[in-house]
């Protein structure tokens, strides 16, 4: 974990790809993807099981580890309009049933608007961006706030580095500029695309369960 400052208040950037506000415990997400898997395989695409089970569970394991109060989602909560299906609900009601006082927020996104909000039982706040906290702008894209710092997602943002072997290896990455700051994507069935750094951005890699800022 690696903890800066953003807006005068302390991020704490957790190799699991989220961020953690300490002062408010509010765990931030974005890009979770809920159903993707579900999603594909009704299109016939052969994809792997379990990956909405572990990404819940991880949560759980988040809010636990840093006694969180709140997950704010950066958009796209749920992947498709496919991912309402049964077995992806439930899984998540099961969930919800764990955590029955957290309070969850989702800032929209563009899957979001095309698969839905979450079911009004699983005891959701749903709210179009920005949603303004204490000079921090959250939001699912990373575009400009006026006076505050944006944290948002929809890039799935990683960096690639290169071995002394010649070997390259992309990794997820949070990628801080100097008016937007943007998570990796969190679900466990995710694409990624590279950065686009200008100077003076800061870049931290998730690599081996840490955090590691990148020169730039």
């Amino acid at each position: 974990m690696v903890t800066i400052e953003v807006a005068g208040r302390a991020l704490s950037l957790l190799p699991q790809k989220a961020a953690f506000l300490p002062d408010t415990r509010t765990l931030l997400i974005a890009d979770a993807h809920i159903g993707k898997a579900t999603s594909f395989r009704a299109l016939g695409v052969p994809v792997p099981r379990g990956t909405t089970s572990e990404t819940l569970s991880l949560i759980g394991e988040l809010v636990a580890r840093h006694d969180a109060r709140r997950v704010v989602f950066l958009g796209d909560f749920l992947h498709s309009a496919r991912s309402h299906v049964a077995a992806t609900l439930d899984a998540v009601s099961r969930w919800r049933a764990l955590h029955p006082t957290l309070e969850l927020v989702l800032v929209r996104g563009n899957h979001d608007d095309r698969a839905g909000d979450p079911p009004a039982s699983l005891g959701f706040t749903v709210v179009d961006e920005p949603l303004m906290d204490g000079g921090l702008a959250m939001c699912h894209h990373p575009e400009a706030v006026a006076g505050a710092y944006v944290l948002a997602g929809h890039l799935h943002p990683c960096v690639s580095v290169h071995g002394r072997a010649r070997e390259r290896l992309r990794l997820p990455c949070f990628h801080f500029g100097a008016q937007v700051g943007v998570l990796p994507a969190f679900g466990s069935f995710t694409g990624m695309h590279p950065a686009r750094v200008a100077p003076g951005d800061r870049v931290f890699a998730v690599a081996d369960d840490a955090v590691r800022e990148l020169p730039t």
